[in-house]
C-alpha cells in the first residue's frame, strides 16, 4: 500500500510593496515569519515585490536587477532561515536598456533557485500600458518544481485573463498554481479578481494561490482556492497572511468525481 505524501501548509503572504528594496525585504522577512508560525512550508508574495510604485518610470529601469543580485540574495537568506519555500516578484535587468522583466522566482530551503516565470501577458489594459517599461516573457516549456509530493507552477497577475495559461500549467502535470499579483483596484476588478482565481482552479481541478498587494493600489483578497474552487484562506484588504493546507487526495477525489481534464477536446497552441 503505497501512501499519499502528507498535505503541505500554503500561505499567502499580502502588503504593499514600495521604493525601498530594503524595506520590502524586512516585510517579506516579517510576513514569512508569520507565516512559518503558523504552520507554512511555503510563502508566496505579490508581484513586484522587490520593488513598485503606482507610475512606472526611468525609476523602476533603474531599481531592476538580476537573478544573482541583492534582493534574490535576501529572499534566499530568508528562506534558509527560515526553512521555507519562498516565491516573490522582482524587476528583472534585460538587454533591452529602457525595459525591465517582470519576472517570478521560486527558491527552495536552500536557497536554491527552482524556478522562474517571466511575465507573458503584460498589462495592456484598464488604461494601463505595461509594455512601455516591461518586455514580455518568452512563450517556454513551464518550469515547475516538487513541494510536499505536490508539482507547482508558476503565473502572473494578468495571466489569469488567459486561461490557456494555467491549462498548460496542468498539461505539464502541476497541481498549485502560484499567482503572484498586482491587481489594481478599479470598478469591478475585485470581482473579477475572485472570479478568475476561483475559475482557473475549477476548470482544471488543482489549487491556486494568488497573492496580491495590499491596497490602496492592489484589491487585496489573497486567497488559496481548491480544486472545485473552495476559498480555503483569504487575507481581506489589510497587511496579513493567510495559510491553508493542500494535498494530493483532495485533487484526486475531486477529479475522480468531475474528469474535465480527460473529456477535452481542445488543446493549447500558441499563436
Amino acid at each position: 500500500m503505497t501512501l499519499e505524501p502528507a498535505p503541505v501548509a500554503v500561505a499567502v503572504a499580502q502588503f504593499a510593496p514600495g521604493a525601498d528594496k530594503s524595506a520590502n525585504l524586512e516585510s517579506i522577512r516579517d510576513l514569512a515569519t508569520i507565516a512559518v508560525t503558523r504552520g507554512a512550508a511555503m510563502v508566496v508574495f505579490p508581484e513586484y515585490s522587490s520593488y513598485f510604485t503606482p507610475e512606472f518610470g526611468e525609476h523602476s529601469v533603474a531599481a531592476a536587477e538580476t537573478l544573482d543580485g541583492p534582493f534574490v540574495a535576501g529572499l534566499e537568506a530568508i528562506a534558509k532561515v527560515l526553512d521555507i519555500h519562498l516565491v516573490a516578484g522582482l524587476l528583472e535587468l534585460t538587454e533591452d536598456d529602457n525595459r525591465v522583466s517582470n519576472t517570478v522566482v521560486a527558491l527552495d530551503p536552500s536557497g536554491r533557485l527552482v524556478a522562474k516565470y517571466r511575465k507573458i501577458h503584460l498589462y495592456d489594459a484598464f488604461g494601463q500600458l505595461e509594455s512601455d517599461w516591461v518586455v514580455p516573457g518568452a512563450i517556454e516549456t513551464p518550469e515547475t518544481f516538487r513541494v510536499g509530493g505536490l508539482t507547482v507552477g508558476l503565473q502572473t497577475c494578468y495571466d489569469l485573463r488567459f486561461p490557456e495559461v494555467t491549462r498548460r500549467l496542468a498539461d505539464a502535470g502541476t497541481d498549485l498554481v502560484l499567482v503572484p499579483s498586482e491587481w489594481v483596484r478599479g470598478p469591478l476588478k475585485e470581482r473579477h479578481w475572485r472570479t478568475l482565481v476561483t475559475a482557473r482552479a475549477i476548470e482544471n481541478t488543482l489549487y491556486v494561490a494568488a497573492a496580491d498587494q495590499a491596497p490602496p493600489v492592489g484589491v487585496g483578497s489573497s486567497m488559496i482556492v481548491d480544486p472545485m474552487g473552495v476559498e480555503l484562506a483569504t487575507v481581506g484588504d489589510g497587511i496579513g497572511v493567510a495559510v491553508a493546507w493542500v494535498g494530493r487526495e483532495r485533487i484526486d477525489e475531486v477529479r475522480s468525481v468531475n474528469p474535465a481534464l480527460g473529456l477535452r477536446r481542445f488543446g493549447i497552441h500558441s499563436l
